[in-house]
């Protein structure tokens, strides 16, 4: 293992596969599913192969003996070994718990969590099965070299589901597959991926065509030699194995002499056992690398598509903001209800008696309290209220209807929503009551503006003389009447309805003072809507952030996955045990 620095790498793979553990992928993106299954299978990887090999590379190899239902695995296993450590099923599926046959004198490598650690051990007495998949039996034989183990794992096309995870793990756990099909189902599809899967890791392979009929085994070898070719394994040996009668229910003792002569030279030969060790876990920490590249960059597209749903929210409501925005300044505030109200205010001389006179203002409020019937100021305020608050709700209404329409654009967004139910669809239960409060307190805020503008001035007492109340309507006005939405009727009345406050406010504070005012007004407006519609925006941007993947993650996969690549080629001496 002279090329590949081992305490580097079982450091970086250690990290990797912390940082893998705290991988979210929340979002229903394109590819997140795989992406998910990616994960799991590169931390399942790093636990059961890659980790507890960089800690002991001393340790046996471990040959897992695989392949499709009844292509008798178990069988052939029982023959290599020379006795009955593993049962044959005679039921399919067949092998429902994955027996793993040691030396005696490797126990120690096996008997802990140290290699397939998601499978609970026990320890089974040779040709006794052991129920329940998710045990790892555990056989010791002396039949078994001491620095070799045969793992009899489950069928990979095995109908239970269960079945064929755990005989993915077992694979994945290997220094050498050892392969097992039928002259019948030698080309079918499913070992075949698995054996692709095995050239792309770089792991040790070798071949057992087994029950071929008599006399087809020259026609059925080199075909079956050219389609390993074909996908890179040529190298791989190739045992055949014609049907026969068992004896005590195993093949023939010279039938797999071949086969037990490979494995026991394997053993015997310390440098060959350190290149298959090398080559499978160099092809794995590759295959780590790579398929870790391909996480990030389902990261990264989580990050993308959760920008993009906050951004079409950010954007929706700040273009309600500004079409709000509009409709203050061009006049559409001071239409319909708030215009006629207005006009009553004028018509009857009490924006005046607001504006000039105490005594008038309270002959007024003394008149309201004995008539019951609210004062033209009160239902001007009430209209202008009113007016605000349905084009916030409108607005409000457009904008949440366009960040669905756009989040149901993707499956990311349609999931959130779905997820939110109805109540996300729609704009706040008490966005009226807020809307509403916003424009009181707006009103309330220009008599603040009103004194602090008088503040300091020999004018002030003057000012405070006169009516606030008074001069904060014609304020008030002034923020709306603008020319841009109204006719000119319209500006007529608006407009020249207030040239006589509005001269009035000039005399006190300013012609200057009085266009400042309107502007400072206008802009308390425009910051308290928005403020309201970025709360409404938040209760989409925020379901975004609680689905965000953590924006360090990608960066920090890509970094681990180029330590891995880089720790590959140097040149580094072996890790001390």
């Amino acid at each position: 293992m002279e090329r590949i620095d081992l305490d580097g790498m079982l450091a970086t793979t250690t990290a990797l596969r912390a940082q893998l553990g705290e991988v979210r992928l929340p979002l229903a993106t394109d590819a997140v599913d795989d992406a998910r299954r990616t994960a799991d299978h590169v931390r399942r990887q790093l636990d059961d192969y890659v980790i507890p090999r960089l800690r002991d590379i001393d340790a046996p190899v471990l040959a897992v003996v695989g392949g499709s239902t009844g292509a008798g695995k178990s069988t052939l296993v029982n023959s290599v070994v020379g006795a009955e450590v593993t049962v044959p099923g005679v039921l399919r599926p067949t092998t429902r718990s994955p027996v793993l046959i040691h030396h005696p004198t490797a126990a120690r490598w096996f008997e802990d969590d140290r290699v397939l650690g998601s499978l609970a051990r026990a320890r089974g007495t040779p040709g006794q099965p052991v129920e329940g998949a998710h045990q790892l039996q555990l056989v010791a034989s002396d039949a078994v070299p001491e620095d070799l183990a045969l793992l009899d794992a489950p069928d990979i096309d095995s109908v239970l589901d269960r079945n064929r995870e755990i005989a993915q793990h077992l694979l994945d756990a290997a220094d050498l597959w050892v392969f097992v099909t039928t002259a019948a189902r030698y080309a079918d599809a499913v070992p075949w991926d698995f054996l692709r899967t095995a050239s792309r890791r770089g792991v040790g392979i070798g071949l057992v065509l087994n029950r071929v009929p008599p006399g087809a085994g020259d026609e059925i070898a080199p075909h079956l030699a050219s389609m390993l070719a074909d996908e890179g394994l040529g190298d791989a040996p190739l045992f055949v194995l014609e049907e026969q009668a068992l004896a005590d229910g195993r093949l023939p003792t010279a039938a797999v002499a071949p086969m037990r002569a490979w494995l026991d030279d394997l053993a015997a030969d310390r440098e060959a056992r350190a290149d298959l060790v090398r080559q499978s876990l160099t092809g794995a920490v590759a295959d780590v690398s790579n398929r870790t590249e391909e996480v990030a960059s389902v990261v990264e597209q989580q990050q993308a598509v959760a920008d993009q749903l906050s951004g079409a929210a950010a954007d929706a409501f700040a273009d309600a903001h500004q079409r709000l925005a509009d409709d203050v300044r061009d006049g559409t505030v001071m239409r319909g209800e708030v215009l006629a109200r207005w006009q009553d205010l004028v018509g009857t001389g009490e924006l005046l008696r607001e504006l000039q006179s105490r005594i008038g203002r309270l002959r007024d409020r003394i008149a309201a309290s004995v008539t019951g019937r609210p004062r033209n100021v009160e239902k001007f305020q009430g209209a202008v209220e009113s007016g605000v608050e349905t084009l916030l709700r409108e607005r409000v209404a457009e904008a949440t209807d366009e960040v669905v329409l756009r989040w149901r654009a993707t499956s990311a967004g349609t999931a959130l929503l779905d997820d939110a139910g109805d109540e996300l669809r729609r704009p706040s239960t008490d966005l009226g009551e807020r809307a509403s409060r916003l424009v009181r307190d707006w009103q309330g805020g220009l008599l603040d503006l009103l004194r602090e503008e008088g503040a300091g001035k020999r004018t002030t007492a003057k000012i405070l003389s006169y009516g606030l109340n008074g001069a904060a309507l014609v304020l008030m006005v002034g923020v709306f009447a603008q020319t841009g939405g109204l006719t000119g009727a319209e500006v007529a009345i608006a407009g020249g309805s207030t040239a006589v406050g509005s001269t009035l406010l000039e005399a006190l504070l300013g012609d200057q003072a009085v266009r400042r005012l309107t502007e400072r007004a206008r802009a308390d407006l425009d910051r308290r809507t928005g403020e309201l519609l970025a709360g409404e925006a938040e209760r989409f941007t925020s379901l975004v952030d609680g689905h965000r993947p953590d924006t360090t993650t990608a960066g920090t996969l890509r970094e681990l996955a180029g330590e891995l690549r880089r720790a590959l080629g140097t040149d580094a001496g072996r890790r001390r045990r």
